[in-house]
């Protein structure tokens, strides 16, 4: 591809809703601009953007692709990102590295939920935006009832520079309502004006002219003194508002039909800043003092990597955006983050699956780099000499999580080094060991997300794994104090074992775990021993008398007991304690204790009722309600075991539009009936398990 300079780039990222055309959108703008020959189609898996086989299964995207396309002079680097929630995380990635933004809306389906969280997430990186209405050749298709939505769910004034000919079946192409020139077709061919539109567009272009002229001192002076506004002066004053963020320009057409996508390409270069336009900063990692970075290809080196694909026959793929210099291929660059030098080999700028080799990528431009070892998403690169970190990428927590088990032997050999780089690729997948089960928890951003996470695992790796509910970490404990005696007396042929020791349990504060005390005097159990007791409790208190869960939050004190000069030893001991600690545990009123949880739940003031009932249900205490930006926010504390699938039935509630965090709070009791269900069915596992 053609080099270009900074001012002639333009990092533009495609949002939306699961479902409304981003990826059609893409594909359509790579075929206007001569980029591909035929134009794919999402239905028959055959986009440049899906490329990825679970992608083509399921009919939607999964992972960000960057699609570069060349247009009057221009390069555009548009980044088409998934609309399905499960994989914000590529989406967070992508908006980091954007300068803008389109926001496709589905004239049928109006605004919905992925709509609002991916605008959300454009506002935190205070991107530039417009919207394009696709699918206006939808049955229910309303370009009039979506730009109301727009206008109603988003505070933003959103300003349209086109107006729809048609509808459904009818719909055949847009009047520009600054050139006042009506485009018709997929070439997008010149055509009159419909005598029944032409009122509707003048009132709407002298709303535009009046919305345009407002950001320019000049362009007000000029309207205000009844002087008209070139085509030019109007164009120049929608771009001052887009790149100060006080408009958002409304355009639509047909993504699938290729009708009125060229016009949104040249919106992109007339109203979308540059990358020299979007300043950025950096920290320096010596003196701590954050510096503005110019967009300058002659500046010291400075990029961020925004994305890492786990490839079984290339390795590790690294995608990257340059702000500041060059980044050469066989060449070396030093990350400030892991402090290791890594070695660039052969650079890349990738249209989706593609990989075109390059010598070097500049200021402003997207690349990608094989194999390096010590970088991973959210790193810095730059130069040596000249330390920088770029802020990070800031990726939301998960909220769903599964117990993953390898399904062969062979599988267990790989799953260890295949689930590592599958979580370098994906940072909202996290998978740990919970010390308390010893269970392997894969935990994600929904059912979806892990269900995908396995098939890749299968795919790239050969690794097969099975997921199930993780077990709860129940834990026991005890109510009052109990005293009991442990006597281990066996006699052979040769040398006996003989232990006695006299316990007493005492309850302790939750939280407080095991603590062991030594009352003994004049040496009924000889100092010897006195560890080995201490050792014995530590290795039978993991199996309480309940249902085998450990025992947790109480006090162990030797008080008494007695030895024999021959027969006594330590692994007798050992075994006396575990005797004593069963006996006293028994008659200390033994109860079962739970993980609870404090959750915090945002959702539309509509659900709330149903979120409250649901919440009662759960034997959830709500502790605290709020307003945050039009939603409600709901604090409560519920047990882990009635939340594990929580993620998936927000979701069922609250059509989508629910959020929550979650997090471990403390251990309390669990209510008898629960508790002795518990039991039941932990004691019924372990027979079968037997």
């Amino acid at each position: 591809m053609k080099d270009y300079g900074v001012d002639k780039l333009r990092n533009v990222v495609l949002l939306a809703h699961s479902g409304t055309g981003k990826t059609s959108l893409s594909e359509a703008m790579l075929f206007d601009t001569g980029s591909i020959s035929r134009l794919g189609r999402v239905e028959d898996g055959t986009t440049t953007s899906d490329y990825d086989p679970e992608e083509q299964r399921r009919g939607m995207s999964v992972n960000t692709a960057v699609l570069p396309c060349e247009w009057r002079d221009h390069r555009i680097n548009v980044l088409d990102t998934p609309g399905y929630m499960d994989f914000v995380g590529e989406v967070a990635g992508a908006t980091r590295v954007a300068d803008s933004a389109i926001v496709v809306v589905c004239a049928a389906s109006g605004v919905e939920v992925g709509t609002e969280l991916m605008w959300s997430l454009a506002d935190e990186q205070e991107l530039p935006r417009l919207v394009f209405i696709n699918k206006m050749d939808r049955d229910n298709a309303s370009f009039a009832r979506t730009l109301e939505q727009l206008r109603d769910k988003f505070d933003a004034r959103f300003v349209p520079l086109q107006l729809p000919i048609g509808s459904h079946e009818s719909f055949r192409g847009v009047i520009d309502l600054i050139a006042m020139k009506a485009y018709v077709g997929d070439k997008g061919e010149e055509a009159e004006i419909p005598e029944d539109l032409r009122d509707q567009a003048e009132v709407m272009r002298e709303e535009l002219i009046e919305n345009s002229a407002e950001g320019d001192d000049e362009l007000l002076m000029k309207y205000l003194d009844g002087e008209s506004l070139t085509e030019e002066d109007v164009r120049r004053g929608v771009a001052a508002g887009v790149r100060a963020g006080r408009i958002v320009p409304v355009l639509c057409g047909s993504a699938t039909g290729n009708i009125a996508v060229l016009p949104a390409l040249q919106a992109v270069i007339d109203y979308f800043p540059s990358p020299a336009e979007r300043v950025a900063k950096a920290t320096n990692p010596v003196t701590e003092a954050e510096e503005e970075i110019p967009a300058d290809r002659s500046g010291p080196l400075v990029a961020l990597v925004y994305k890492t694909l786990a490839d079984p026959f290339v390795g590790k793929l690294t995608y990257f955006r340059v702000y500041s210099g060059s980044l050469e291929s066989d060449s070396r660059a030093y990350n400030p983050v892991s402090r290791e030098t890594e070695r660039i080999g052969q650079l890349y700028l990738l249209r989706g699956k593609e990989q075109m080799p390059v010598d070097s990528v500049h200021t402003g431009d997207l690349g990608a780099v094989a194999k390096l070892t010590e970088t991973k998403t959210g790193d810095s690169l730059c130069d040596k000499g000249a330390p920088l970190v770029l802020p990070g990428i800031v990726f939301p927590s998960p909220v769903f999580s599964a117990c993953i088990e390898p399904k062969t032997k062979a599988d267990l050999d790989k799953m260890g080094s295949a689930l590592k780089r599958l979580t370098e690729e994906d940072p909202t997948l996290r998978v740990g060991r919970n010390a308390d089960t010893g269970e392997m928890i894969m935990s994600g951003m929904g059912e979806s997300h892990i269900d995908i996470a396995a098939k890749r695992l299968h795919e790239k790796f050969g690794v097969e794994i099975v997921s199930r509910i993780p077990t709860v970490a129940y834990k026991e404990t005890i109510t009052k104090v109990a005293s009991a005696q442990g006597r281990h007396k066996k006699q052979t042929g040769g040398r006996g074992q003989f232990g006695d020791v006299f316990l007493r349990l005492e309850p302790l504060e939750r939280g407080s775990g095991f603590e062991f005390g030594n009352e003994v005097f004049g040496g009924s159990v000889p100092r010897q021993y006195i560890p080995a007791v201490e050792k014995g409790l530590n290795e039978c208190i993991g199996d309480g008398v309940l249902a085998g869960f450990p025992t947790v939050d109480f006090r162990a004190v030797l008080y008494d007991g007695s030895y024999h000069s021959v027969d006594s030893s330590e692994i007798a001991f050992k075994l006396a304690a575990r005797l004593g600690f069963r006996a006293a545990a028994a008659e200390a009123g033994p109860v079962l204790l739970e993980p609870v949880m404090s959750v915090k739940i945002t959702v539309p003031e509509q659900f709330m009722g149903d979120i409250l009932g649901d919440l009662n249900t759960r034997r959830a205490r709500v502790q605290g309600m709020d307003q945050a930006r039009g939603n409600c926010v709901v604090t409560a504390q519920a047990p882990l075991a009635e939340m594990q699938r929580y993620a998936t039935d927000l979701r069922a509630m609250t059509q989508g539009r629910g959020l929550y965090e979650m997090e471990f709070s403390h251990y309390e009791q669990v209510p008898s009936h629960v508790a002795e269900k518990v039991i039941e069915d932990t004691r019924k596992k372990k027979e079968e398990e037997k």
